[in-house]
């Protein structure tokens, strides 16, 4: 009698035991799943840092100096002129693009270039709009040791249908003209192209019918040795608040910062080495912080400008930027005015990126 109580005793031991296990197990499962997935998310937050460039997070900007001051009144008189002289800028508003292409001809001129206009045929259902044809504007200074080699600067004038687009995108085509300006009379050992593309927004975004498309197009049947592509599109909203700058993957606000107040250096990852490149020129001389990132073009944003055309016809491309939509709350709508914008960094800006082109074309 007493043996076989025993035996039922340590039966019911060894039952406990298995449902106390049985009880655990989820959780201790969910455990080192969670661990496993942390050690995973570091591991990828550390390689992550160790690609990229380095962060300039918590730079203090200094007081701007007479260079900066004398740059940042230029750019706002431009802005102004498209954004608030003009206004709203596409094939929907009669005359705003051809009104928009003498003003840039004229501007050009005055930096002392001799640009010349290409025009291109629209394709599909746009060929009903602007009877069919748009306009590159092109202003060149060939290089002294490799003309053959050529760096293309560019931004797109128009701006998308309801909104000035002081932004996006008159604040990318000032600098480019400020940037044309510097290198007037200054050749490097490299061409350099500063253009300006038609047609970046809605409904030709991301098409064939692209001022950039249509630029990069020619340039590839002809063979020519575009090098690089710089693109300028939304360069003038910054933020000192915390909180401001939003990203379109979780988690990349933890390896970026959170305060917009820098101007962001995007690429893929085949064109790492151009990234590279850049940002270091950049912070040779800018005085303000500055963010670069290589990404899938799947990547909201990532694709999101004129670089994107001259990837699909094999050319290096980068895009440099505020992150606009991912910052800006006037993005796309009809508060998008040169108020909003601040031009002590858009020269900041310029100063950075004059660094940029030597370096590149030299």
């Amino acid at each position: 009698m007493q043996r076989s109580c025993t035996v039922r005793q340590d039966k019911t031991v060894t039952f406990m035991d298995h449902r106390q296990r049985r009880k655990w197990q989820p959780l201790i499962s969910f455990g080192i799943a969670a661990l496993l997935l942390a050690l995973f998310f570091f591991i990828t937050i550390g390689t992550w840092k160790m690609i990229m460039p380095s962060t300039t997070r918590g730079m203090q900007i200094p007081e701007p100096t007479p260079d900066e001051l004398k740059a940042a009144e230029q750019l706002q008189k431009d802005v102004r002129f498209l954004a608030s002289d003009i206004g709203e800028r596409n094939v929907f508003r009669a005359g705003t693009m051809d009104r928009t292409v003498e003003w840039l001809l004229m501007r050009f001129e005055e930096t002392g270039y001799q640009p010349v206009i290409q025009e291109y045929s629209l394709r599909g259902t746009a060929r009903n709009y602007d009877q069919g044809v748009s306009k590159n504007i092109i202003a060149e200074i060939s290089g002294y040791k490799k003309p053959d080699k050529i760096l293309v600067i560019g931004a797109h004038y128009d701006s998308v249908y309801g909104s000035p687009g002081a932004n996006d995108n008159a604040s990318g085509i000032a600098v480019l003209i400020s940037l044309a300006k510097y290198f007037s009379g200054n050749p490097q050992q490299a061409t350099l192209r500063f253009v300006a593309f038609a047609n970046e927004e809605p409904p030709f975004f991301q098409t064939v019918n692209m001022g950039s498309y249509a630029y990069a197009e020619l340039a590839a049947g002809n063979k020519e040795q575009i090098f690089a592509m710089i693109a300028l599109d939304g360069l003038g909203y910054f933020s000192e608040s915390i909180g401001s700058q939003k990203y379109p993957v979780p988690g990349i606000g933890l390896v970026y910062p959170k305060t917009a107040n820098f101007i962001g250096f995007v690429t893929r990852f085949k064109d790492m080495s151009l990234l590279r490149k850049a940002t270091e020129a950049f912070r040779k001389k800018a005085s303000i912080p500055s963010e670069a990132a290589a990404l899938p073009s799947i990547v909201p944003g990532a694709a999101w400008s004129d670089h994107w055309s001259f990837w699909q016809h094999g050319f290096p491309g980068l895009l440099i930027t505020d992150t606009l939509l991912f910052r800006d709350s006037a993005y796309h709508t009809a508060h998008d005015t040169p108020e909003r914008l601040d031009y002590e960094n858009m020269a900041r800006v310029v100063i950075g990126l004059r660094e940029v082109i030597k370096d590149l074309a030299n």
